[in-house]
C-alpha cells in the first residue's frame, strides 16, 4: 500500500478556535498543511492571507504549503517561503515564465508544484512536468469549498501516471477538490499520493481528526 499524504485545507478550519484546531491536527496523523492564498483575479474569490499563513505555520513542525490561486505568482513565491512555505504551488497559466518560477522556488529552499485546473490540459504543462516535484490536479474549479467532483478529471490522472511511468518522471500526484474517503481509496489506487482534505472527509464530521486521520490512511 502506498504512503498517503493527508493535507488539511485550512481555509475549511473552524477560525473561531482556530488555537483548538491546530492543537488537535498537530496531534493527528496528517501530513502538510494547505493554505490556498487567492486574490479575487486569477479566481473569484479571496482565500486567507499572509497573517493566517504566519499563524499556522508558528503553530506546528509539520511542513505547510501554499496554493497560490493568483496573477503573476512569481512576485510572491520568495515571500511565502521566507515566511515558511515547505511547498509552494502555483497555476502555469497565471505565470508569464513558469520554468524561471519553478527555479525561483528551488533557489529559495523549497519544493516546486504546479496546479491543474480541470479545463487544463497535460499537453499544456508537458515542458513542466518532468521538472517539478508535485502535481496538483484540480477535481473542482478552484477557488470554493464544497463543490461537486468532476469525474472527467479522472482521466487525466490516468494519463499523468502512465507519463511518469513511461518517462520515469520523479513528481508525486496530488488531488484537490470535494475528496471523499471513496476518491481516496479510488485514486490511490490510480498513483495519487497526496489528498487536500476539506469538508468532504475531515472538517465538520463530529469526530476527532485523529480517528478520521487514521481512518483515511488505512484505505
Amino acid at each position: 500500500m502506498m504512503e498517503k499524504l493527508l493535507c488539511p485545507s485550512m481555509m475549511c478550519a473552524d477560525f473561531r478556535s482556530l488555537e483548538r484546531e491546530m492543537s488537535e491536527l498537530n496531534a493527528s496523523d496528517i501530513d502538510i498543511y494547505h493554505i490556498d492564498i487567492m486574490d479575487g483575479r486569477f479566481v473569484p474569490n479571496f482565500g486567507m492571507g499572509m497573517q493566517d499563513f504566519e499563524y499556522i505555520r508558528a503553530a506546528t513542525q509539520k511542513p505547510v504549503d501554499v496554493h497560490l490561486m493568483i496573477d503573476n505568482p512569481a512576485e510572491y513565491v520568495e515571500l511565502f517561503i521566507e515566511k515558511g512555505a515547505n511547498i509552494v504551488y502555483f497555476h502555469p497559466e497565471a505565470d508569464l515564465h513558469p520554468t524561471r518560477t519553478i527555479d525561483r522556488i528551488r533557489a529559495a529552499g523549497a519544493r516546486a508544484g504546479i496546479a491543474l485546473n480541470p479545463g487544463t490540459s497535460i499537453e499544456a504543462v508537458k515542458p513542466l512536468i518532468g521538472i517539478v516535484d508535485y502535481i496538483m490536479i484540480m477535481t473542482v474549479n478552484p477557488g470554493f469549498a464544497g463543490q461537486k467532483y468532476l469525474d472527467f478529471v479522472n482521466e487525466k490522472i490516468e494519463e499523468l501516471a502512465k507519463l511518469r511511468e513511461n518517462k520515469g518522471y520523479a513528481f508525486e500526484m496530488m488531488v484537490d477538490g470535494a475528496i471523499s474517503p471513496e476518491k481516496i481509496q479510488l485514486l490511490g489506487a490510480l498513483g495519487v499520493k497526496g489528498f487536500v482534505l476539506g469538508t468532504s472527509s475531515l472538517f465538520g464530521k463530529g469526530e476527532s481528526y485523529r480517528d478520521i486521520a487514521q481512518r483515511l490512511k488505512a484505505l
